[in-house]
Order: C-alpha cells, then structure tokens, then sequence
C-alpha cells in the first residue's frame, strides 16, 4: 500500500475553515497503486491511499467550497483512468 501526502493548510480564504471529504475510489484490477499515485498530485488532496476491501483508494480533499470540491471529484479525480465509481463523504464536525 502506498500512503502518498501532499502539503496542505486546513485554514481557507482569509483563515477561516474549509471543506474536507473522504472520496471512495473503486478501480479497475490492479490499478490502484497507479491510481493513488496520479489523484495524489492533483491539487487540493491531501492523502491518497490505496485500500483492501470494497473500494481500492481513499481520498482526503479539500476546498474552498462545496461546489469547489464537487467540481474537483468530477472534472480532476473521476477523470483518472482506471477509476469505475466514486463515492464522496464530506466530514462533519458535529
């Protein structure tokens, strides 16, 4: 498994906080490794891990937004090849 990290500020604009999601990656056999690497460099994730069990990498991205993020996972992430299905979990501090 390979833990790949990418500098972050957990701060936004003007410091105030910003969005964080988990994003479940499914991939096409043995792309993972591959998968995690790539989606690591794209901006705005944070850590990208590949997994055993139902998904093969986890995510953890951030943004500015909600709709920042969205539009991350769509036109950046889903985009990769080797990935079949996604699945967003924004965190929550409840």
């Amino acid at each position: 498994m390979a833990t790949l990290l990418a500098p972050h500020d957990p701060r936004g604009p003007l410091g105030g906080s910003v969005v964080q999601a988990y994003v479940l990656i499914q991939t096409e056999v043995g792309r993972a490794s591959a998968v995690a690497e790539i989606v690591s460099k794209i901006p705005g994730v944070i850590q990208a891990e590949d997994v055993t069990g139902p998904y093969d990498v986890i995510v953890r991205a951030q943004s500015d937004t909600v709709d920042e993020l969205g539009r991350m996972v769509v036109a950046k992430v889903q985009q990769v090849e080797g990935i079949t299905r996604t699945l967003t979990c924004p965190i929550v501090h409840l």
